[in-house]
């Protein structure tokens, strides 16, 4: 593969090289992980994350494959999937695309949220007796999330064409992941905006 006359590779070479590489040395690789951000697509494929607690792959399973499965795939889920590693180098990703899925047990993610669940059972945070109607038209309304990041910017776009009349308390939180909620309070800061959108 030629390198230009100032001897550097161009993205496409690059890309190549590492693609040759990496499909090369993992034709067939068998992985465990925990199931996140899964989304099937609109053609019946399954588009999702393969993680653990230190390291992520993007993997995909297409539909002709998916009939063989004997379980619904889900967030949380610790899985064993069986496939090729493979470049896509329009996005300069690499992913596993899996031949063969089956479940391995219950991922960290949802094993801590199970755990949550149950000790605030123990509180009696789920008794019937403390719950309370929930308005059909709320006037106020918090949202947990970044106050500069593209999902506040769409909740104030739609909240102010359908309820320009709802006040909003953002929370600010810098994680993506809020599990951590008892400590939610002290490193996050409300503050309200109109549903104006603006």
């Amino acid at each position: 593969m030629a390198a230009s006359d100032s001897g550097a590779l161009s993205v496409s070479q690059i890309t190549t090289l590492i693609k040759r590489s990496l499909e090369g040395q993992f034709p067939d690789v068998t992985l465990e992980g925990e199931i996140s951000n899964f989304r099937p697509s609109s053609t019946g494929h399954y588009y999702f994350t393969l993680k653990d607690d230190q390291a992520s792959i993007q993997a995909v399973m297409f539909r002709n494959r998916i009939g063989k499965l004997d379980f619904d795939p889900a967030d949380g889920q610790l899985v064993l999937v069986r496939g090729s590693v493979s470049v896509y180098a329009r996005r300069g990703n690499y992913q596993i695309i899996c031949e063969q899925m089956t479940r391995a047990g219950v991922g960290s993610i949802l094993a801590m949220l199970e755990e949550r669940k149950r000790k605030l059972a123990l509180e009696g945070l789920f008794a019937q007796e403390r719950k309370q109607p929930i308005p059909p038209y709320p006037t106020r309304v918090a949202v947990i999330t970044s106050p500069t990041g593209a999902a506040i910017r769409d909740i104030l776009q739609v909240t102010g064409r359908r309820h320009a009349g709802i006040h909003l308390v953002i929370v600010q939180h810098r994680s993506r992941a809020i599990l951590p909620l008892p400590g939610l309070p002290s490193r996050s800061k409300g503050r309200t905006a109109s549903g104006s959108g603006r």
